[in-house]
């Protein structure tokens, strides 16, 4: 009805369809929204990051060894499946590759050692949703356990950082992965936790009814901020956009419309070019950049789009897609292999044992660190 000029009073306001993932780039970097989710066609993203293929590696495995046959899932088939669904993007060759495919395998092979093949999770990358007033929002969980009449949620993390306690209590997505889980399967679920196969440690939060609605206000208030930007990025392009001529089949006459993409973004040859790089355009864009402000920081240094952000080249270094694979062995330790004990379930030892009744993993005494946010964290 905007777009017909009508704006009738009483009328509900569309709901906002939303991932935590969208939700979260919003708070983290509302340029980096705008790139992801606005733009259109998108600017082009930089090279693929290492660190995430070998994160995207792992967690197919997982997910692939959960649907084989329960003979079948044994610690070997799951080092199978890590090395056929190997993804070699980002690396800087192919002994780079082949060396963290390797450790990979070790780390899945060590994990389900841990696991009980015959206790059936509730979901494997599974979809969860919910709706409420404001918004719609809808996620893919790693794993949703049943322990007792209860569901947990299990988040796999790969990078390099250790997590703690805070980590998994502070994550509007595990919350709200929690809430649609348990809407959706219609069973209370307030445990959520991140299992960080490197350390072969967890991170575990038991939320309460109120913990996880402050969690559902946080997203609908960030909802609506985003909407409200959505809403003001059509906007501006609408009344600053050149309009063109179109003429239709069935009269003479011709209207006009504006087009529906932005204009480039800088730095992408469309942008520097002498047949696009318009005034308007360019006044377009200075509007847009104002209205979705870039938040600099470090993490620039990982960001897909830092390429068409000046703010964001400012603030942090260039790096090469592979700097985030550290030497884990160099970094405390950290290289799991399957004969690691931190991954034994053996009798008194608590670290990734998962045996009836027991509350999930338990993360080492003094077990630090904190994860990153943004895009590509390492």
């Amino acid at each position: 009805m905007r777009q017909l000029g009508l704006e009738l009073e009483g009328m509900p306001k569309r709901l906002y369809s939303c991932t935590p993932s969208r939700l979260n780039t919003w708070l983290d970097c509302p340029r980096r929204y705008r790139f992801t989710y606005l733009d259109r066609p998108a600017p082009p993203k930089g090279p693929p990051w290492a660190h995430n293929s070998v994160g995207a590696s792992v967690h197919n495995a997982l997910a692939a060894w959960w649907r084989e046959p329960y003979d079948r899932r044994t610690p070997a088939v799951a080092g199978i499946l890590l090395t056929r669904g190997w993804i070699t993007e980002g690396f800087r060759d192919q002994d780079q590759s082949t060396e963290w495919r390797d450790r990979s395998r070790e780390l899945v092979m060590g994990y389900t050692s841990t696991l009980d093949p015959s206790d059936e999770p509730v979901g494997v990358e599974r979809t969860v949703a919910t709706r409420t007033s404001v918004i719609a929002v809808s996620g893919r969980v790693d794993r949703i356990d049943r322990r007792g009449d209860e569901l947990v949620i299990v988040d796999y993390k790969t990078g390099r950082r250790p997590l703690t306690e805070d980590d998994a209590r502070s994550s509007l997505a595990l919350a709200l992965y929690a809430i649609c889980a348990s809407r959706v399967l219609h069973r209370p679920c307030r445990q959520v936790e991140l299992h960080h196969l490197p350390t072969a440690s967890t991170a575990t939060w038991q939320h309460t009814d109120a913990t996880l609605q402050r969690h559902l206000s946080r997203a609908e208030d960030l909802a609506q901020e985003a909407s409200q930007a959505d809403e003001d990025y059509r906007a501006l392009r609408d009344s600053t956009a050149p309009a063109r001529t179109r003429t239709t089949a069935s009269s003479t006459s011709s209207t006009t419309e504006a087009p529906a993409v932005a204009p480039p973004a800088p730095g992408t040859p469309s942008a520097t070019g002498s047949a696009t790089a318009s005034p308007r355009g360019g006044e377009l864009r200075a509007k847009l950049d104002e209205r979705f402000p870039a938040h600099p920081g470090p993490i620039c240094s990982w960001c897909d789009y830092r390429q068409h952000c000046p703010e964001g080249q400012a603030a942090g270094t260039p790096r090469q897609p592979w700097d985030a694979l550290v030497d884990l062995r160099e970094d405390g330790d950290l290289k799991a292999t399957a004969g690691n004990e931190n991954y034994r379930a053996t009798a008194g030892n608590e670290n990734f044992k998962t045996t009836p009744g027991n509350e999930g993993f338990k993360a080492p005494a003094g077990d630090g660190g904190a994860t990153g946010g943004g895009p590509a964290t390492p």
